[in-house]
């Protein structure tokens, strides 16, 4: 199975961390966050990730070859940042025979139970499932209203008003007919341009286990002492 994980960003609000690495290297207790989610991709069966670059590139590609690696890592560089949606219709060539693909967020720090998502996922026969979780901060995030069965009646990026707080969390499994809904401008964006296009026909899988999206520095400290590592 394929996953895309996208990581491509500056990591403004993670500086001055971010100064001199990716904050997909950032450490989580000791572990870069990078080792995590491909420790965690290789435990739920994926064998094969495409990591998109931008920022300070040349320290992930250094990360990566001196690691030993159990999975297939395909890097992906972006000179000019494509956007989520860009980086999948940019790479729609890839996962175009998979029956699905995984997306992740690599600034969310999580051992969510990928296979137990994956099982939801292909019950329900939908374009797309979205991990989801309650947040604090509404308003920062893109808010799902759900309908009966999980359904995702509603998706709204970060609205002004939420009307609830249960977010998508970075994590998605979509099937290849995904990327037609994918408009042709740069850069786009999956929680602007696409996944509000994409009502009624998505599920919300709820996470429960431990999701934290460490994109600022007090989200950032507090996973130092929360992390309970990968069960």
């Amino acid at each position: 199975m394929k996953a895309f994980l996208l990581a491509a960003g500056k990591g403004t609000r993670l500086r001055p961390v971010t100064d001199r690495i990716p904050k997909c290297l950032v450490p989580i207790r000791g572990v870069p966050l990078l080792a995590i989610w491909l420790d965690l991709c290789r435990r739920n069966g994926i064998d094969e990730v495409l990591l998109n670059l931008h920022s300070h590139s040349q320290s992930v590609r250094e990360f990566l070859a001196r690691s030993s690696l159990e999975i297939c890592v395909r890097l992906f560089e972006e000179p000019v940042l494509l956007g989520s949606a860009g980086t999948l219709r940019a790479n729609r060539e890839w996962v175009k025979s998979e029956p699905s693909f995984w997306v992740f967020y690599a600034d969310i720090l999580t051992n969510t139970n990928l296979a137990r998502m994956a099982e939801f996922h292909e019950q329900n026969k939908r374009l797309a499932t979205l991990g989801v979780c309650p947040v604090p901060d509404p308003q920062r995030s893109g808010i799902v209203l759900l309908g009966r069965g999980g359904v995702v009646e509603q998706f709204i990026e970060k609205p002004q008003h939420p009307p609830a707080n249960l977010a998508f969390g970075g994590i998605m499994l979509a099937r290849p007919q995904l990327l037609e809904s994918i408009p042709e401008k740069s850069p786009a964006d999956l929680g602007h341009d696409v996944l509000p296009m994409l009502a009624n026909r998505m599920y919300a899988h709820v996470i429960t286990e431990y999701h934290r999206d460490i994109g600022t520095l007090e989200s950032y400290e507090a996973a130092q002492s929360e992390w309970p590592g990968l069960s």
